[in-house]
């Protein structure tokens, strides 16, 4: 049986993501080989800098040989791009640079012949600038799939799954739908059941304080509680809707795999506070599985070594399996 590698798009040039590849590659628990996608002169000066040292193999894009692929080497795909420093100021400057990484890892998964893809932190500020929510969203734009995916945190003990991602908080009630809901609920159960082998307990939390309105009808009677019976009746375990400020405790949420929250920061604060970094941010509904480690670029962090790999460790573990 051939063994698939895993592809992997370094992301933006000034982050702490090779410093905690770097890292990961020291644990020694990669069983599949990778390719990573980076301009090989700021892998070079990164690596150097940081104190590092692996022994590189550049792979040519448009003929990779599977069969010779290991981690013997870290086998890269360079994205020629000139850095004065190993370590400078995020600026848009290195828009072309991310553009192009992405374009070439795009290109090479419509074969199917990788794992999955994991890509390090973006700034969204400056390659996304407004175009996009986030990478969630340009990717299912790339890949012809916007609007049908979801972003689903996950943790094998807990995952949680906004729906809506980086959105200002008075722009949510309006894409709170019903049919947003059933979307996102099928998504996940979709993936439990053929990736995790598993049939998910899904709950729900409400949009308002203790699921409550002091207008006459909330979202939660008009929305959010008929697109839960409409689930059920078509045999998914799905509960709700739950007052946010309580769903997290864990008498309440033990008894769930994945709970389903109405914007961002209502469910990724709570997941945060309980695994930290050994949390991985997939994206459901893509033709690829994609990972992202659960952390931004971390400027504060740059160059000093201090950074913690663990959500890059669990990224590359969950496509392992």
């Amino acid at each position: 049986m051939k063994i698939k590698p895993i592809l992997i798009i370094a992301g933006e040039p000034n982050s702490v993501f090779l410093e905690i590849f770097f890292k990961t590659l020291k644990k020694k628990i990669i069983n599949n080989p990778i390719i990573l996608i980076v301009s090989k002169d700021l892998f070079l000066k990164q690596m150097k800098q940081l104190g590092f040292y692996y022994k590189i193999k550049l792979i040519n894009k448009n003929n990779i040989n599977f069969k010779t692929i290991n981690n013997q080497k870290i086998n890269i795909i360079d994205v020629t791009y000139k850095f004065k420093n190993a370590f400078e100021k995020i600026t848009d400057k290195s828009n072309k640079y991310l553009t192009a990484c992405f374009a070439i890892a795009l290109q090479l998964l419509k074969k199917n012949n990788f794992l999955g893809l994991i890509n390090g932190p973006i700034s969204k500020k400056n390659f996304l600038k407004k175009k996009y929510l986030g990478i969630t969203e340009y990717l299912a734009l790339k890949t012809k799939r916007e609007n049908k995916v979801a972003m689903l945190i996950y943790n094998r003990k807990l995952s949680v799954s906004p729906l809506t991602t980086h959105l200002p908080l008075k722009l949510v009630p309006k894409m709170v739908t019903k049919k947003k809901i059933i979307n996102q609920v099928e998504l996940i159960y979709q993936f439990y059941k053929k990736v995790l082998k598993k049939n998910p307990k899904i709950a729900v939390t409400g949009l308002n304080p203790h699921c409550e309105s002091n207008y006459e009808s909330s979202e939660e009677v008009k929305t959010i509680s008929p697109a839960i019976k409409f689930l059920n009746k078509n045999n998914i375990k799905i509960k709700g809707p739950f007052a946010a400020d309580t769903i997290f405790l864990k008498e309440q949420s033990s008894k769930y795999d994945v709970i389903i929250g109405m914007y961002h920061d209502q469910v990724l604060a709570p997941i945060k506070t309980l695994f930290g970094f050994e949390a991985i941010n997939i994206t459901l509904g893509l033709p690829f599985i994609r990972i992202s480690p659960d952390h931004g670029p971390n400027i504060q962090m740059l160059g000093k070594n201090k950074s913690n790999p663990e959500s890059l460790i669990q990224a590359i573990k969950f496509l392992n399996k």
